[in-house]
């Protein structure tokens, strides 16, 4: 993974999750892991097509979910409740966004997908021939742990766009 992916994501995550949850993070230590990943009680799965492609997983515990999205919400969730999956994806999706203009800054264009969320403990995801570069987010509440698989991407110029299919033809 290239390197210069990863101050986007962890600038992104700290604005954002100050700016949402009032909470200041403190960044532990980066690993590389070319193992396939096992899911955390909760995963924010969203993926990255154009100059960067692949895959970014947010990883927390539901207790460091709920908090988020209670912080987010202003409001204490008693549970994990399908409220607080919605706040915890889109907080993955805003920091995805955030980190994606900041690569497009850099000259790194790309497309994000809606966020999809993987519940329990212990799922597979491989990443293939991508190693991910693990970035722990720590407070006192618990860790964000970011998971940023991502390569450049195919079109790799600097005026390339994203393919766009053949339409085929109507006779």
């Amino acid at each position: 993974m290239n390197v210069k992916f990863l101050n986007p994501f962890v600038e992104a995550a700290y604005e954002v999750l100050q700016a949402e949850t009032g909470i200041k993070m403190a960044r532990g230590e980066l690993t590389l892991d070319k193992a396939p990943y096992a899911t955390d009680e909760v995963t924010v799965i969203i993926s990255l097509v154009g100059r960067v492609e692949g895959n970014v997983f947010y990883a927390l515990t539901e207790r460091m979910a709920v908090v988020l999205a209670s912080r987010i919400l202003g409001d204490e969730l008693e549970g994990f409740t399908t409220l607080a999956q919605s706040g915890v994806a889109e907080l993955g999706n805003v920091i995805t966004g955030r980190a994606s203009v900041k690569l497009a800054e850099a000259g790194f264009d790309s497309t994000i997908s809606p966020p999809a969320l993987l519940l329990g403990k212990g799922a597979i995801i491989s990443t293939l021939d991508m190693a991910r570069l693990v970035v722990p987010l720590e407070c006192e509440y618990g860790a964000i742990r970011i998971h940023l698989a991502l390569r450049e991407g195919v079109n790799r110029g600097p005026t390339a766009q994203l393919a766009t299919p053949a339409r085929p033809s109507v006779s």
